[in-house]
């Protein structure tokens, strides 16, 4: 709150300053505002993890292109409450130019990445995180660029927090290469290969790890690197040797020439499930030919209009010809 002291000019240094520095609570009675952006397989569960996470009791239905919604929440009692903006890329892999809309400059201090894989199926997951997360990088890096000529106290910052969670001896220092903003990655559908119900605890976990990205909520300490059980391992607290080598043989490992142990994985795992081509993995260009949109009295009448088109054009094509112009 400005006191009664304050000129003009102070206020509005003040407010300058608030702007700069969003992650400051000032008198602790500020809103915070962060975005978050989830992206993954088509149908793999991504509409469904947001409404679990705004309390919304809805049939997720299938996401067309770019949707956006946000939620709100207070920390206590006569205090203003937080907004979280949340968007969800619709289509897999096929709508990769709308990435560059929801991630700003204005908004890239205060952005989280929520990748959604489904495990269900292997052969999509690679090419899709592939595509996905270089896309987003891509276009990331361009933003953190530009505000580097603008701001370079803003850039310089985003590029040290990259590092944030990772320890100076951390044994895999040299070869880390961190995602330039916040990343979650969850594999959906793990309940599919157990056939239990598991999917409430899970998604509970997931909520709460959201929640904190969105609303600042305390997350949770625990960490589970357990195989045979669902992973849950945040940002920084694995390591090469822990997950230990490749599911292959010397001679095949050294047959592979990878320059990365990410790229061995990469390879081992591709010829285990080969993937399916980019092409493949493109839904179909025109929503209102996808069978996930499919509305029966809407489709039944698009296809009369279609006709009455055809024959308007081929009726519209006899007339030119039979018309005799004058020379």
């Amino acid at each position: 709150m400005p006191k009664p002291s304050d000129t003009l000019w102070d206020i509005a240094k003040a407010e300058v300053e608030k702007k700069e520095n969003p992650d400051s609570n000032g008198d602790g009675m500020e809103f915070w505002e962060k975005s978050l952006f989830f992206m993954g397989n088509k149908n793999g569960g991504k509409t469904t993890i947001i409404l679990r996470c705004l309390d919304r009791d809805e049939t997720p239905k299938p996401t067309l292109a770019l949707e956006y919604t946000f939620g709100r929440r207070a920390k206590g009692h006569n205090r203003p409450k937080d907004i979280a903006h949340f968007w969800e890329l619709g289509g897999g892999t096929s709508l990769l130019d709308l990435i560059r809309i929801p991630i700003t400059s204005d908004n890239i201090r205060t952005f989280a990445v929520i990748l959604v894989l489904d495990l269900s199926k292997p052969n999509e997951l690679w090419p899709t995180m592939d595509s996905l997360l270089q896309v987003t990088r891509s276009h990331v890096e361009k933003i953190i660029t530009k505000l580097g000529k603008t701001n370079p106290k803003v850039a310089t910052e985003i590029k040290q927090r990259m590092w944030n969670n990772v320890l100076k001896d951390h044994p895999d220092h040299e070869l880390i290469d961190p995602f330039p903003i916040p990343l979650v990655i969850i594999g959906s559908k793990y309940d599919i290969f157990h056939f239990t119900s598991k999917s409430e605890a899970l998604l509970l976990k997931a909520r709460v790890l959201i929640n904190h990205l969105a609303f600042g909520f305390d997350r949770s300490k625990s960490i589970s690197v357990d195989q045979n059980k669902p992973l849950f391992i945040p940002a920084g607290l694995d390591s090469l040797n822990q997950i230990g080598p490749p599911p292959a043989s010397d001679s095949d490992i050294g047959k592979l020439h990878a320059h990365t142990p990410l790229d061995l994985w990469k390879k081992i795992f591709e010829k285990t499930f080969p993937p399916k081509s980019t092409v493949d993995l493109k839904d179909v260009s025109d929503p209102a030919q996808d069978p996930q949109y499919a509305e029966y009295e809407v489709d039944a009448m698009r296809a009369q209009k279609n006709q009455e088109l055809e024959q308007y054009k081929r009726n519209a094509s006899k007339s030119w010809k039979e018309m005799e112009f004058e020379s």
